[in-house]
């Protein structure tokens, strides 16, 4: 099954209870052990997931898939942790695989054709220090420092929207920076923010 489906507004998504189903996903490249990381959507099995990915502060685009026949793809892997380095020291890391599948998720729900813009995928210990000390907001532990968030766009597609389809897949945080224009998403622990007040979700 194709993740890029033709549809004429990719946010008009209605989301309920009845639209999602428990998918389980794989918890790291090592084991092939199934671990539900999150409540998933409606029709999202498949054998095969595709991401497509723009960084804007380079310029690259990427569209692999990235899983195919029970597995992550290793090649597509590394092209995904080149295309999400951090883009002041070029320093790789590997991304966890939970995001791609967060991010492939929310994709899937949007029935989107357009790429992720990735305005910061995976972030220096070095370069996190710095935006903390020009007051970018940059968290002291980011996870980016981890590879497990992204600060992400979608062409097309509102940031409210975008936003309250992350937040409803209920994968991790979800930061709305409009002013910005960009949400953050992580596989940690579930909560939500406006900029930098941080909630946590209601059970």
């Amino acid at each position: 099954m194709s993740f890029f489906n033709n549809t004429p507004d990719i946010c008009r998504v209605q989301l309920s209870r009845r639209s999602f189903i428990g998918l389980v996903f794989f918890s790291g490249l090592a084991s092939l052990a199934p671990t539900p990381v999150f409540g998933a959507i409606r029709d999202c099995i498949s054998s095969e997931r595709s991401l497509l990915l723009y960084n804007p502060n380079t310029r690259e685009s990427l569209h692999t898939t990235y899983w195919s026949n029970g597995r992550y793809v290793q090649r597509a892997l590394g092209d995904i942790n080149h295309i999400m380095r951090d883009r002041r020291t070029g320093e790789i890391k590997q991304i966890d695989t939970r995001l791609l599948d967060l991010l492939y998720a929310i994709g899937t729900e949007l029935k989107t054709q357009e790429p992720f813009h990735i305005i910061s995928g995976y972030r220096s210990s070095r370069t996190n220090e710095l935006l903390r000390k020009r007051g970018k907001g940059a968290a002291k532990h980011s996870l980016h420092i981890q590879g497990e968030a992204a600060d992400i766009r979608l062409p097309g597609c509102r940031l409210s929207s975008l936003r309250r389809v992350a937040f409803n897949l209920k994968g991790g945080g979800v930061g709305y920076y409009r002013r910005d224009r960009f949400i953050h998403i992580d596989v940690g622990p579930i909560r939500y923010w406006s900029g930098r007040r941080t909630r946590k979700a209601k059970k």
